[in-house]
């Protein structure tokens, strides 16, 4: 449940919005400008040392050491930065950062993430640059993000703004990867969204048809497993009264069915690794194994696959109708289906557009041009999504890159600059409003 005066705090901002571009950028406002520009070979440089360090999401004493090196970025800043291991759910931890501003401030949530998919086994492991791109794992998804939250931050702080500010950092440690069971590995993120009045992400920015995009919504995704059985015995039998359809038929059976009864806007659902026979297993790694013979019923069909959807409301309709699919068994047959915990979805909300208005009147008072709510479709889910139903909130403060997730993925670090001044200039202006009564 969104929090009671979420409208107030949206209307707020859309009518804080207003004032602020007509006047233009204020006297700290350019400071922060100039400040960015004047910082970016610094930032630069701390981008190439978080990307050196490897920090694969199972590294766990690599995401503390970047965790570490966070750490010494922010504590100069003001913020009181904690540790909070994550040994339960077999990941490294999380980095809580806070700086306490002036009182009865809007509470600014930040949100970015120590760990990449690149654990020490890859090859791709430096930081290269060539002129204003750069290669690494992880250059761009977040090592960039989190270097545009501290470049912000630096500016905020030479331009006397971040002194006002209550501001809330969580760097997560799994978010390529999160530990299980995310009540535990989610709780202190869910805990800071509900402390928030506005949250911020800092994963990449998305430019689509040559613009940059504003990302108020992320899609949920919920892996899900089926498993089938069948009578087994020889083929000349399948379809008979004793021996039925088989698994591998009622696992096609119902895959055919999910593409025929599930669409709808805003969701995909995909099934990724399929395995069936007279034994058939996948295992949590996605690796499949199968044994049979042509002239046998199979007996086992396995598939994996996960859905996505733009709304609570929505993963809960999708889920029911998977599962009446499944038990719609066909002949001599059984199926079951489970769903993994999955992320939630982060909704287009009245609050969040507002949040992409007060953003907009920054770019304008930039110069830069205004940003269009991104499909949804167009990204996947994220760490922001756990809060969002309780904050307004906004994603995509991060670096623009591309190829992220593969080796070769590259960062535009021209994009620093104003993913900085964007961010620095919105937490100032969100900063300096009074939060919803709720």
């Amino acid at each position: 449940m969104r929090k009671a005066g979420a409208i107030l705090l949206a209307s707020s901002l859309l009518a804080g919005a207003a004032p602020a571009a007509a006047q233009g950028l204020s006297k700290p406002e350019r400071a922060i400008d100039r400040t960015v520009d004047a910082e970016f070979e610094r930032s630069v440089a701390l981008l190439a040392r978080l990307v050196d360090q490897n920090s694969g999401t199972l590294n766990l004493q690599g995401v503390a050491k970047v965790g570490e090196m966070m750490r010494a970025e922010l504590e100069p800043l003001g913020f009181v930065v904690s540790w909070k291991p994550m040994d339960a759910v077999q990941r490294a931890g999380h980095l809580i950062a806070v700086h306490r501003g002036k009182p009865g401030g809007r509470r600014i949530l930040l949100i970015g993430h120590l760990d990449t998919v690149f654990e020490p086994g890859s090859p791709f492991q430096k930081f290269v640059r060539t002129g204003d791109k750069a290669e690494g794992p992880g250059a761009g998804d977040d090592k960039g993000g989190m270097v545009v939250m501290v470049a912000a931050l630096r500016a905020m702080q030479a331009a006397g703004t971040l002194k006002d500010a209550n501001i809330e950092i969580m760097l997560t440690g799994d978010e390529e990867d999160a530990g299980s069971p995310h009540s535990i590995a989610r709780a202190d993120l869910i805990a800071a969204g509900r402390r928030a009045d506005v949250a911020l992400d800092f994963e990449g920015l998305v430019i689509d048809g040559g613009k940059d995009m504003g990302s108020i919504a992320r899609r949920s995704v919920t892996d899900w497993r089926i498993t089938a059985t069948g009578k087994t015995g020889h083929s000349s039998l399948i379809f008979g009264p004793d021996f039925g359809d088989g698994a591998i038929n009622e696992l096609a059976r119902i895959l055919a069915a999910f593409r025929k009864e599930l669409p709808e806007p805003n969701l995909t659902f995909n099934a990724g690794v399929i395995a069936g026979g007279a034994s058939a297993a996948i295992d949590e790694s996605g690796n499949a194994r199968a044994a049979g013979k042509t002239n046998i019923i199979a007996a086992t069909a396995v598939a994996t696959g996960d859905f996505r959807t733009l709304s609570v409301e929505q993963t809960a309709r999708i889920r029911a109708k998977m599962e009446s699919i499944v038990a719609a068994h066909a002949p001599g047959t059984d199926a079951r289906i489970e769903f993994g915990e999955g992320y939630p979805a982060m909704a287009p909300t009245e609050g969040n557009k507002a949040l992409l208005a007060a953003l907009n009147g920054v770019n304008r008072d930039l110069g830069l041009a205004e940003m269009a709510p991104l499909d949804p479709l167009k990204r996947g889910a994220g760490d922001i999504s756990f809060v969002a139903q309780d904050v307004d909130s906004l994603a995509g403060l991060g670096t623009y890159s591309t190829g992220d997730h593969a080796p070769g993925e590259t960062v535009d670090l021209a994009s620093i600059r104003r993913q900085a001044k964007r961010a620095a200039i919105l937490i100032t202006r969100l900063g300096a409003g009074r939060p919803a009564r709720r």
